[in-house]
Order: structure tokens, then sequence, then C-alpha cells
């Protein structure tokens, strides 16, 4: 992201010495925070100005970023979001739904509560308008080059229309939908996000197609029914982002044609390889908590719930904003299954779990 104004003007970072010189020992940032919280070069926050009901479980979030945010992410990236719970933050990140555009000063994003999901339940059915939250920045590489390919092809289901939304917004916005076809999964459709939205795009551009599936009645779409739903599928570059299960049917379906440079694609849980870790005791930094953890929870969960103000991002391994150097002990990567346990190695804690005893160094 580009550097913040503050950060690229000498005459506002003079500014800033002479205040902090005055305020000392609290910070601008403080006396700042008192007038407007979003006025914050320490972190960057956003107000929740809406929350959007899309289905019954599922609801937009129009939150407006304060210092530091530049509208400038790509169509399809997610950002973290942290709100304060009972004292403790809690992070999780979500697809931006929203174009990259300064206009209105807002970004958006779309959750669908899961059941197993407590942060998802809290934004989509118990947050309130005029909420102050902890933001990251935009990452992730499910993105369309500018121009897009003459054929595209984008496999959703569930929430994975998020990414996609974003994406068909900004090339509408664009007046450029290419020859596309959308392949949209969800259980029926009162369940399906956008669904109105989507059907009035389809009227307006020929070359968008729009295929609805509902599993209710018609059950998950498999990969060797990708041929009556989109005959030329293997001429289209794809972007895929759903359930699991679904992405790893369709990716081997486009291994086994040789075709897996033309598909991309969104998880939005790890991809956990099988296998097993003993778990041990964890101990989080030189005087920090030490917890009991089994093999199946990655060091990163195990911090937050032991109350270690851990770092993250994607939570999937992707974006290394989680890595720490390990300072004693053995973890095992859950993608791989490898074991690390060279002292001082970083190691990403969204991914790995316990392998015995061990101390990360924070």
């Amino acid at each position: 992201m580009t550097a913040p104004l503050i950060e690229r003007s000498s005459a506002l970072r003079q500014l800033r010495r002479l205040g902090k010189a005055m305020t000392t020992p609290l910070l601008p940032d403080d006396y700042l925070a008192l007038i407007n919280p979003l006025w914050s070069q320490r972190e960057l926050r956003g107000r929740v100005e809406k929350v959007v009901p899309e289905t019954e479980n599922a609801a937009t979030l129009v939150i407006r970023p304060g210092w530091g945010w530049t509208f400038d992410h790509a169509p399809g990236q997610y950002i973290g979001i942290g709100v304060e719970i009972d004292g403790r933050f809690h992070w999780r990140s979500y697809s931006l739904s929203s174009v990259p555009l300064v206009e209105g000063k807002t970004v958006s994003i779309t959750v669908k509560a899961m059941p197993e999901g407590f942060l998802s339940d809290h934004l989509v059915n118990g947050l309130e308008p005029g909420t102050i939250v902890r933001l990251a920045s935009p990452q992730g590489d499910f993105t369309v080059p500018d121009p897009p390919p003459e054929k595209m092809l984008f496999l959703v289901g569930g929430s994975g229309i998020t990414p996609v939304m974003s994406i068909l917004r900004t090339l509408d916005r664009r007046g450029s939908i290419p020859d596309a076809v959308l392949v949209y999964s969800a259980r029926n459709e009162d369940d399906m996000m956008f669904v109105h939205e989507l059907r009035v795009l389809a009227l307006r551009y020929t070359n968008f197609t729009f295929y609805e599936r509902f599993t209710d009645a018609d059950g998950m779409l498999t990969a060797d029914q990708l041929d009556d739903v989109c005959p030329d599928w293997s001429d289209r570059t794809t972007w895929a982002c759903g359930p699991a299960g679904m992405l790893d049917a369709f990716t081997q379906h486009y291994e086994t044609y040789g075709l897996s440079d033309q598909i991309h694609v969104e998880r939005f849980t790890l991809a956990a390889a099988g296998g097993s870790a003993a778990g041990g005791e964890v101990t989080f930094g030189v005087g920090g908590p030490t917890v009991d953890v089994d093999g199946a929870t990655t060091l990163l969960e195990a911090g937050e719930k032991a109350g270690v103000n851990m770092l993250f991002g994607c939570r999937m391994g992707i974006c290394h904003t989680c890595d720490v150097p390990l300072a004693s002990g053995r973890v095992r990567d859950l993608r791989s299954g490898d074991e690390h346990g060279e002292p001082g190695e970083y190691i990403q804690t969204c991914v790995s779990v316990a392998a015995g005893d061990c101390t990360l160094s924070l």
C-alpha cells in the first residue's frame, strides 16, 4: 500500500514530532483518538457504517476506514478485521465485495454466519453500526489481470461469491465484462447472495451467462458435469472459490486434463495434509504463558486462546504475517506434514501445530 500522507509529507512529519514532544509521555494519537477514533497512525481502523442483510444468515458490512487506507485494493483481495468482544480482539479475514473506489470513502465485506463461526455470527447478527474495528491491509492474489482474458469462467459455491462479486462489479463499472460464465451454487434461492443483482447483470450483458445451481434440489455440481453447464470450459481462464471439497474436485479435474495453469483457486479454510502431531506444552515467549496444546490446534489458535497478542493475516499460510522464530522444540506444518525444529527458524503459526514441547520467540 502507498505510505500514509503523514509519512510522505516532511511538514506533517515535523508537525507530528512537535506534537509528540508536547504531549509526552502520551502520544498525539492518544489525544487524536479522543476526538476521532479513526485518526490513528498506530493501526488501521474503521467504523462500521451499515450492516446490510443479504440473506437470512449473511450480511454486508459497509466500513469507513480511517487514516492510512488508500482504496487501491485489487478486486478479489481480502482484508483482516478485528472486533473487540468481551475485552479481547477477535480477528478473521474476509473478501472485499466492494470495488476499489475512493468515492463514498467506504469499503465492504460480505460475511456468512457459520454454525462454528463465533466471529462470523457476531458480525452478521450482533455488530452495531458505529462500532470501531481494527483492519489489516488488503492481500491476496485471487485477482483478474487488466485487461481481463477474453473468455472467463467463475466456479463459485456459497460465500465464495464475495471476491467474485468484487471482480464482476469492477468489470461492470468499467463497462467491459468479457465473455464470462458464472456457475454459482447455493442451498436454495433464499440462500443465494446477490442473486437479483447477478440476474440483472446477466440481462444487461449478453456475453455474461449466470448459471444458478440450487443444491437442495439439484445436489452439488460435480466436475464431470462441467461440460453440461459450460461446454467450452477448457478454453476459459477459471477462478474458483467455495467449499474445500468442491475446490479439490475441480483442481483435480483441471490437473487430469493438463490445465492446472488455467484455474485460480481461493480457499477460505486451510487445506491440511494427512497425519497427526503429538501436541505438547507450548510456551509463548520469555515469561509468556505455557499451555497444553493438542496436535490439531494451530499455534496461532492456541496463543489466542491463551490471551497472547498473536499477529496474523490470511490464517492459511499464504501471507506470512504470523511468522515467528522457533526458540526450541519441534512443530509440524499442517499443509505438508513436514516437521521443523531448528532454533531460530521462522515458522508460520497459523498452519503449524506442536510436535512435542516447544517454545516460540515472541
